[in-house]
């Protein structure tokens, strides 16, 4: 509903001229702007670039967050030696290392990809080891009494414990990753969406920066609501409980 009213003020707005045309173009000038970006393929040509990113620096993430968490949450020995250096790298924005990723990776994909797992690490890192370490004592006793090996009682006991808490990172993740990425875009790039939108504002081409913002809240909803549904697929137990969980989640900002 709300989303509804904003469109017919905006329409109401724009054809009684309450508001510059020029600032503020009206949903009949973005949509044609969409249409002519569609046709050209600039739209998809930089959708397709930042999704690539996204995909591919979110799996090198995953590599790197998900070990180390079960090697934290197995190990809990170790915790006192990494937990000072993670928590001071955890309160670092991401967009704050821009700038020295440039410096030391230059602006193309390296960059990109290192901000992405910057962003992303400590929801994916901090729900797994959460899921781990919130194992329920009990079912792992069990496990002993059956003479189940360290590896077993991982993978049958502790593993699917953790689950709903790993898929729930992975989501946060996701959502993370799709905002930092556009940051960086916008500050350094020669493609992606981030990169339309501030060609678009040197270009004085408000309506094509618009189209981008609205591309950008339209793909990380869609890939959040994708990911709720696979989510409610995996884990049918957990009901309604996920839609809420990105407000309490470990790692959310």
């Amino acid at each position: 509903m709300l989303p509804l009213l904003i469109v017919a003020w905006w329409l109401a707005a724009s054809a009684l001229q309450m508001v510059n045309s020029y600032l503020v173009p009206s949903p009949a000038s973005i949509l044609q702007t969409t249409v002519v970006l569609v046709q050209k393929g600039v739209l998809l040509k930089h959708l397709t670039t930042s999704l690539y990113r996204i995909i591919a620096g979110f799996g090198l993430t995953f590599l790197i967050a998900f070990p180390l968490a079960v090697l934290l949450g197995t190990n809990r020995w170790l915790t006192p030696y990494v937990d000072p250096l993670l928590h001071f790298i955890r309160h670092i924005p991401p967009i704050s290392c821009i700038p020295i990723f440039i410096l030391w990776l230059g602006i193309g994909e390296a960059s990109k990809l290192a901000i992405i797992v910057l962003a992303a690490f400590f929801p994916v890192f901090l729900n797994t080891l959460a899921g781990i370490v919130t194992c329920d004592p009990k079912l792992i006793e069990v496990g002993q009494i059956f003479g189940l090996s360290r590896m077993e009682k991982f993978r049958r006991i502790i593993l699917p414990s953790a689950l709903p808490s790993i898929i729930l990172g992975i989501r946060l993740g996701l959502g993370y990753s799709w905002r930092a990425l556009i940051g960086a875009e916008l500050i350094a790039a020669s493609a992606g969406v981030g990169y339309m939108i501030i060609e678009a504002e040197q270009l004085s081409r408000p309506d094509i920066v618009i189209v981008g913002i609205l591309v950008i809240g339209s793909i990380g909803y869609l890939i959040d609501h994708a990911f709720l549904k696979l989510s409610h697929l995996i884990l049918p137990w957990n009901g309604e409980k996920a839609s809420h969980d990105r407000f309490t989640a470990k790692g959310a900002l």
